[in-house]
């Protein structure tokens, strides 16, 4: 017998988005069905959270095993979701600004994480200044502090510092004042 077609990253979002939407009618329509409903997905996901913290547990013991899982978008989403992902959180917004590194280098940013403390972590984003520079900070920032709450919703709070990247002037050509054009340096 063949196995069932899994579904792909993609078909993945679209079902969680259909979810969400499903999820929001079913809040919104009062009753006592509606109470029902919400206990039985409540409990659905516990008695989920139940079988993924287990799943963790065994794969704790087969590091390849730990990593697949880790390393799977929709089952690290769902270890966050359950409070069972093996990874610190530390670890886990590392890896994510790591992964957007390549993204934010296209627009001469640079990122570092300063630390996590009391739920709170920090990011320091080091960019280039110039044209359409407040709308790319903007968006880095925004890029930035996305990445982290997927990856870690039970930190608080992101904390961006932003800041230019300097740009370092020759003391030499502050003290020869003004050129003007032509004019040989």
């Amino acid at each position: 017998m063949a196995d069932p077609p899994r579904l792909d990253d993609e078909a993945v979002r679209e079902r969680l988005t259909l979810l969400d939407g499903l999820l929001e009618q079913v809040e919104r329509t009062p009753g006592p069905t509606t109470e029902v409903a919400l206990d039985a997905v409540a409990t659905l996901l516990e008695v989920y959270g139940e079988a993924l913290a287990r799943a963790t547990a065994y794969a704790a013991r087969a590091p390849d095993v730990r990593d697949a899982l880790t390393g799977d978008e929709l089952l690290a989403h769902l270890l966050v979701l359950h409070g069972v992902h093996p990874d610190p959180a530390e670890r886990r917004a590392r890896r994510a600004l790591e992964a957007l590194r390549p993204e934010l280098a296209t627009v001469g940013a640079e990122v570092e994480l300063l630390g996590i403390d009391d739920g709170v972590v920090t990011v320091a984003v080091r960019g280039e200044s110039g044209c359409g520079a407040a709308a790319t900070t903007a968006a880095v920032t925004d890029a930035v502090r996305e990445a982290i709450q997927a990856v870690a919703p039970e930190l608080s709070e992101v904390r961006v510092d932003v800041a230019a990247k300097q740009t370092l002037v020759p003391v030499d050509s502050l003290l020869r004042g003004p050129a003007t054009l032509g004019s040989p340096r």
